[in-house]
């Protein structure tokens, strides 16, 4: 089961690889990623790479909804909790 710690480390190290300026830098989850230097197409890579690492999918229209890093870390998180508990279950029956 991965925890939101292990959620918060996948986006923050896509952030990082995209945005060369965050390399050693503290990272606020409670700023946005525009905050921290991201334009728009910035933003949709770090979303598509730590979607992709943690085996999830968001809809976009979640996405939009998002103000900060900690909620997207926690819409993630909840996904792929979700995903998760799903499979435990399939693998159970």
């Amino acid at each position: 089961m991965i925890t939101r710690e292990q959620v918060f480390e996948v986006v923050k190290g896509h952030l990082v690889d995209t945005i060369e300026d965050l390399e050693g830098v503290e990272i606020d989850p409670a700023k946005s990623m525009k905050d921290l230097g991201a334009n728009s197409l910035d933003i949709v890579e770090v979303v598509s790479c730590s979607m992709r690492d943690l085996k999830v999918k968001v809809p976009r229209a979640e996405l939009n909804k998002l103000d900060n890093m900690n909620q997207l870390v926690e819409l993630l998180f909840r996904v792929a909790a979700e995903k998760d508990a799903q499979s435990a279950g399939a693998d159970a029956g």
